[in-house]
């Protein structure tokens, strides 16, 4: 195996909280192709502390932060505010992620129950489209022209 040098890592890696970060972890590889890598921490009452996913060599961190944590679909349904602004299918704090073939991805994630916010659409970037997983985090998946 080889060792990563510090400047062989990303200068950005995407931290993302879950009530149940390993249920999360599960289906992000389910519907969106992500894998596990690394070793996964867990708390001695089963919580995920921090664990690591890859989507084709780029990193998400992700964790059950603390019990008190509650998702954006979850705080939506107690919060006028946040209902509100989720009403529109934009990625609002959300995720981008290339991928090689948009439309088979869209297939893949849509037979694993994600939320589809809007089906894949050309616009100029790319072809794209946009869903929650679920517990509400938004992704936008794109096929760059």
């Amino acid at each position: 195996m080889v060792q990563e040098t510090r400047l062989d890592r990303p200068r950005i890696v995407p931290m993302i909280a879950y009530e149940d970060a390993a249920a999360a972890i599960d289906w992000l590889g389910r519907a969106f192709g992500f894998r596990e890598r690394g070793e996964r921490y867990t708390e001695s009452d089963g919580r995920v502390s921090h664990a690591e996913l890859e989507f084709e060599g780029s990193p998400v961190f992700l964790a059950t932060p603390t019990r008190d944590y509650e998702s954006p679909k979850h705080h939506r349904q107690t919060c006028a505010a946040a209902k509100k602004w989720s009403a529109v299918p934009w990625v609002v704090d959300g995720l981008q992620v290339r991928v090689d073939n948009v439309d088979a991805h869209f297939t893949q994630a849509k037979g694993a129950g994600a939320m589809i916010l809007s089906e894949p659409q050309d616009n100029p970037y790319g072809r794209l489209y946009r869903a929650e997983d679920l517990e509400g985090h938004r992704w936008m998946f794109i096929e760059e022209h």
